[in-house]
């Protein structure tokens, strides 16, 4: 029998990558709710979530469905929009609502009882931070560029002094920043140990020695299912200008895939886009993961069997 249960997935409006799953599971005849709760729920959905002893209920309502919670049969967390509170609201009003929404409606969509989430919103945050990411990366067999994470300018500066082949910096978050009042990207750079001031006591920085890379892969991982891609690019960081960069498939060595998948046992992830430098001799250096990467950017190929992979995983559920 078919097992009627939804797909809940939360995202934005605008998520064309969502579509192309949601698609997929439309012809395998699917039920799909999409929601985006820090708007949704502010303009005619709403949530309730009932706790008694011994019993768990909860119903979501949307412009054109009721669902009963606790037939959900898979959670994707893809792009939803942050909370920020009702707009008709202003000043503390507006953090307060924004604030109990993030810790109620999110509290509530992260706690439905026997669904499978794809990843769970809290293990996604986990894995988001750069330390969590290189300390599990050294446990799970990575090979690691000597990195070091510090607030001391002197610290900084003598590590990069000991750094043969170079110093990259990169930012330990992709924090909102602009320039002139223009959005603006802070991407990997190389820097020279004399190049760090005394501003990096401000807050902590990140720098890692420079890997002698051929090129750039990523890997993105749907549970056990790998698809790899080389990123030839002529800049250090390949995000800089996408548009000079070639990608084909590449094979994951057996040595990688192990690595891979106890990063993902211990971290609690169902989905994560790996990156990683491979140099001349052919060694594969991780550099991050991000647990809730893009990945409809890479050839068609691919796109289309990450899309099967994660519908595949969202139309199982729960492990029984």
């Amino acid at each position: 029998m078919r097992d009627s249960r939804s797909v809940l997935v939360l995202t934005n409006p605008y998520d064309v990558t969502a579509d192309v799953v949601l698609r997929l599971l439309a012809e395998r005849r699917v039920p799909v709710v999409r929601l985006d709760p820090g708007i949704d729920l502010h303009a005619g959905a709403s949530l309730t979530a009932t706790y008694r002893t011994g019993d768990q209920r909860g119903t979501l309502r949307t412009a054109s469905r009721e669902i009963d919670t606790t037939r959900i049969r898979s959670v994707w967390v893809r792009r939803p929009s942050p909370y920020e509170g009702p707009p008709g609201l202003t000043g503390q009003d507006r953090r307060f609502a924004a604030e109990q929404a993030r810790w109620g409606a999110g509290g509530i969509l992260a706690s439905l009882p026997g669904a499978h989430y794809v990843n769970h919103p809290w293990n996604n945050r986990a894995a988001e931070f750069k330390p969590a990411q290189l300390s599990t990366a050294q446990r799970c067999g990575f090979l690691v560029p000597s990195t070091v994470i510090t607030d001391d300018p002197h610290e900084a500066r003598t590590f990069a002094a000991q750094q043969s082949g170079g110093v990259v910096y990169k930012p330990v978050w992709n924090s909102p920043y602009r320039v002139e009042n223009q959005p603006h990207s802070v991407w990997v750079r190389e820097v020279r140990a004399a190049e760090i001031t005394d501003a990096v006591s401000v807050c902590p920085h990140m720098f890692q020695a420079k890997v002698d890379k051929a090129f750039d892969v990523r890997v993105t991982a749907v549970g056990s299912r790998l698809f790899g891609v080389q990123i030839d690019s002529p800049d250090l960081d390949w995000r800089y200008r996408q548009d000079l960069m070639t990608c084909t498939p590449i094979e994951v060595p057996a040595s990688v895939a192990r690595a891979v998948a106890a990063y993902l046992a211990e971290l609690r992830l169902h989905y994560g886009a790996f990156d990683f430098a491979v140099t001349p001799a052919g060694d594969w250096y991780f550099l991050e993961c991000n647990p809730n990467g893009q990945w409809a950017w890479q050839p068609a190929q691919t796109t289309a069997a990450i899309a099967q992979a994660l519908t595949d995983q969202l139309e199982k559920g729960p492990e029984t």
